[in-house]
């Protein structure tokens, strides 16, 4: 990726607690043409061949689920494009937890288009019941408590075992597209720095990233779901630097670096090198946005490898003639030119 060093990257299983994951067999050289990556998963292969060159065109489906398309569709009637990267919610409202299937069933028809898959889940707090509202009383915004984290973080305690119950669902649907032979870049948990959200705002090992490493090693080892490429993403806050460190979950347990912008101060370059740096050596993309980079800026930071923007927010930052514009660029990939899956 343009500069960057992508260094080999062997797969170990930790037999204990540290389990490293599957999607993590990938092997890189840098600095010609002659580089290789190897890797069970196709996107990777894919993603890592547009280092330094391309960027792929991404946005977020939010709610309903019962349009999972919805903002999809929209870029293409806006630029004639479909966006390459295709991007779901298992979300939290009644609604939408009973709409999940449709969601997965689009993922796989944009998946045999040629799509890349991109799923999240703005889960609700496991010390509260789901269905949840967004509210910060008992909905995806409430808090735990230092002693309920703990006994969420600890195996085989009540809070534990209802946490594990809801990912159990999820991983359902997960197993469904792993059937199909669907790959899923897999953004849980974002923005660990994010304090307004019940999983984030809480820096160190015992913190955020345990909670995202015993996610990871469940779902990995327990469950056996072994289509996910693991995406760990944080925001653009102003304390960025030392986020990416005190959040770091370790190399084992992700394959592409994250940041969502934004804070309003846009693509700056010490952003751009920041998340090079927490990356170590693995891809880096943009997460989630509402302003979208300009063709301008994706040349001079090419190793984002995707954006997505924010589905309504696409439209409320950016005019229809900016997003013409870069849907059309020539360092921007777009769903006709992606190589398929078949």
């Amino acid at each position: 990726m343009k500069t960057m060093s992508l260094h080999i990257i062997i797969l170990s299983l930790w037999m204990a607690f540290g389990a490293c994951s599957k999607n993590a067999n990938e092997k890189a050289t840098t600095g010609t043409e002659e580089d290789t990556v190897q890797s069970n998963f196709r996107t990777v292969k894919y993603l890592y061949s547009l280092a330094g060159k391309k960027t792929l065109s991404g946005i977020h489906n939010r709610e309903p689920n019962s349009t999972p398309a919805k903002w999809t569709n929209e870029i293409f009637t806006t630029t004639g494009r479909y966006p390459a990267l295709w991007s779901g919610d298992f979300l939290f409202q009644q609604d939408n937890i009973d709409n999940r299937q449709k969601m997965i069933d689009e993922a796989v028809r944009q998946w045999e288009k040629g799509a890349v898959i991109n799923l999240m889940w703005h889960a609700c707090n496991p010390a509260n019941e789901e269905p949840c509202a967004w509210d910060d009383g008992k909905g995806v915004l409430s808090k735990l408590t230092d002693a309920q984290w703990k006994e969420l973080c600890t195996d085989g305690t009540v809070l534990n075992l209802k946490w594990k119950a809801r990912v159990d669902e999820i991983c359902i649907y997960l197993k469904q597209l792993q059937d199909k032979g669907v790959e899923v870049l897999w953004r849980p948990m974002h923005e660990m720095n994010q304090g307004k959200f019940w999983w984030g705002g809480r820096p160190g090992a015992e913190g955020t990233v345990k909670l995202y490493r015993m996610m990871h090693d469940y779902m990995s080892r327990i469950k056996g779901l072994n289509n996910l490429i693991w995406v760990w993403d944080i925001q653009d806050f102003g304390s960025l630097a030392g986020d990416a460190v005190s959040y770091h979950p370790g190399e084992d347990y992700y394959d592409i670096a994250a940041l969502d912008v934004y804070d309003g101060s846009g693509y700056t370059q010490s952003k751009y090198e920041v998340m090079l740096r927490a990356a170590k050596g693995k891809p880096v993309a943009i997460g989630e946005c509402d302003k979208l980079p300009t063709v301008a800026e994706l040349r001079n930071q090419s190793s984002w490898i995707f954006f997505m923007s924010w589905s309504e927010l696409t439209y409320d930052k950016n005019s229809n003639a900016e997003l013409q514009q870069l849907y059309n660029a020539d360092n921007v990939i777009t769903l006709e030119k992606m190589p398929g899956w078949k």
